[in-house]
């Protein structure tokens, strides 16, 4: 019986793997079919769909068109002439100047077929052009270090007192008149400061802890949800650089007896600012100083990278189409509910589109979105704020938590009368999420008609696909962590092993979800004032992944490890 799928005759590139043998020709169609649709390379698609390792593309491309290869590892990054070439051009065409030699600049590109790049590169830097051929996986990762470096480079900047002290920080000049200040324009002081600042941006660090101690005096950087120490700089120094990053936050140097709330926008480059939210918290040897790093292109990724699995993110998607009802998002602190939500505002922030936000406080800022920051001792609180949205010609609320009954009644209420709200809670589950409106006295009936959409959530860390290695773990133990016993022979899973791109084997985070669409089967068990296990096993009925199953879906795909699974959702 003829195939009814799709064929195209096989050119180039995936005529010569087929007779190489690295692929059939079935599935080399398929593949680029599949690349076209998506508008990538063939060796970028095969690459990313694990069909074909890079280094075996790369040489049967150089023996096809007749390239030299060449192994980019060779490569220092600060001997990229990235400046050459604008950076649109770069990234555009996946195409990297690597070296200048007398009047040819040597491009290194993993699509042998791209001459229109290689003409517009050659156009655009009037130098004549020669394309070596490399691993496709390597060039983007050189792309990307290059162009970030271009932007955030610590080597650039360290050996630059001017470039340090400059750096474009939003802050105010306060009253130095205490002791301590004496030190905040001490250049050591404030190139230590900008470097920390500039090392946790760099090593995507969510966190930054200078920590005074009787003895000692550390730095620590929350780097994929686990503090690490990266610096010990000397205990006299302490006084002074607390002073440094509360004059930089706008907070007020000379009170140490109480914790301080501020904020530090830093401009690393000319598109790229990152907010810090600064906490300082006294203690017995000194004050305590936290920074969150806030960036704003976190909410900028979309949906997509964020973890979701196809249905999930499908009834995400719906539950943000709705006009009207309430999205909760549940989970620890540090679980990146914060980024769910804002990607979701992010996809409903159009023209014609009202949302008005209130947080405590607002810790990533859009552009179109009105946000308010509550002030309890003012007497703006989440309620105060609700009540006044609502005389605001809103579509779109956002209530940064849900602590108490009377926002949980005006919130309900909004998602009721035609509005669209997204909160958050912290409860472990989605289904305790619903437990936890009851047990705040919210009425069943307004729970089961306002409530559209649970998220629960968790961040696991991700294995680095450069040192991942395969973890012979028995069968029994497998079934006993929750794999079925048909698929414990086959499968595969993975474990940390670390290397120098790494952090002890991960690289990253994933989000592991629980997305419960509120049916009417459980709409009627909360009108029972049925509770949580009951919600939880219509749930599991009705196709749910809870988050464990959730984590394991991650151990199958090779994301994350299973002790790193156990970590996140185990009890």
């Amino acid at each position: 019986m003829a195939s009814s799928a799709p064929t195209t005759r096989l050119t180039g590139l995936a005529k010569r793997l087929v007779s190489d043998g690295l692929i059939d020709e079935t599935a080399a169609n398929e593949a680029q079919i599949a690349a076209k649709k998506k508008k990538m390379t063939l060796s970028a698609f095969l690459v990313e769909e694990k069909k074909l390792n890079s280094r075996a593309i790369a040489i049967a491309a150089s023996e096809e068109f007749g390239m030299p290869l060449f192994d980019l590892s060779a490569i220092e990054l600060d001997t990229v002439p990235k400046d050459l070439v604008d950076e649109k051009l770069i990234r555009q065409h996946q195409a990297l100047p690597i070296q200048k030699r007398g009047n040819r600049l040597f491009i290194a590109v993993a699509d042998p077929m791209n001459l229109i790049g290689l003409d517009e590169i050659k156009f655009n830097t009037g130098i004549p052009t020669e394309a070596v051929l490399t691993e496709v996986d390597k060039l983007n990762t050189l792309i990307e270090d290059a162009l970030s470096a271009a932007d955030t480079s610590m080597e650039d900047m360290a050996g630059l007192d001017e470039d340090l002290e400059n750096l474009d920080v939003a802050a105010e000049e306060e009253d130095t008149n205490d002791d301590a200040a004496s030190g905040v324009d001490d250049t050591p002081v404030v190139r230590f400061v900008n470097k920390v600042l500039l090392d946790a941006i760099n090593k995507g660090a969510s966190d930054i802890h200078l920590e005074p101690y009787e003895k000692y005096y550390r730095v620590r950087f929350r780097i994929d949800g686990v503090l690490r120490e990266v610096a010990k700089p000397p205990i006299n120094m302490a006084a002074r650089l607390t002073a440094r990053v509360k004059v930089m936050s706008r907070l007020d140097i000379s009170e140490r007896r109480v914790p301080q709330d501020g904020r530090i926008k830093l401009k690393v480059s000319k598109k790229r600012a990152i907010d810090f939210r600064v906490n300082t918290c006294p203690t017995l040897f000194g004050e305590k100083v936290v920074l969150r790093i806030l960036d704003p292109s976190s909410a900028m990724l979309g949906i997509d990278v964020l973890g979701y699995e196809e249905k999930q993110k499908k009834a995400y998607l719906r539950a943000l189409a709705n006009p009207y009802g309430m999205i909760l998002v549940t989970g620890p602190t540090g679980s990146g509910k914060t980024v769910s939500l804002y990607t979701g505002l992010n996809i409903l922030n159009k023209e014609d589109t009202n949302i008005s936000t209130a947080e405590d406080p607002a810790e990533i800022n859009l552009p179109g979105i009105n946000q308010v920051n509550v002030n309890p001792k003012a007497g703006l609180d989440f309620a105060s704020a609700l009540r006044a949205f609502l005389r605001q010609d809103p579509d779109v609320i956002m209530v940064g938590e849900i602590r108490d009954l009377e926002t949980a009644n005006i919130a309900i209420k909004a998602a009721q009368t035609g509005h669209l709200v997204l909160s958050t809670l912290h409860t472990n589950d989605a289904p305790q999420t619903l437990s936890r409106l009851l047990n705040m006295g919210v009425a069943p009936f307004n729970i089961a008609s306002a409530v559209s959409l649970i998220i629960a959530q968790r961040l696991a860390r991700r294995l680095c696909e450069h040192c991942k290695a395969i973890d012979e773990i028995p069968k029994s133990t497998l079934v006993q962590e929750g794999f079925a016993e048909s698929e414990a022979d086959s499968l595969k899973i993975y474990k940390a092993v670390g290397c120098d791109k790494c952090s002890d084997g991960y690289k990253g985070r994933v989000g592991i979800y629980q997305v419960m669409p509120l049916s009417e089967s459980i709409g009627r068990i909360i009108m029972e004032d049925g509770n949580a296990m009951q919600i939880a096993d219509q749930a599991k009925k009705e196709g749910i992944e809870d988050l464990r199953d959730s984590a394991l879906s991650k151990v199958r795909a090779g994301v994350t490890s299973l002790a790193e699974a156990n970590r996140v959702t185990k009890d």
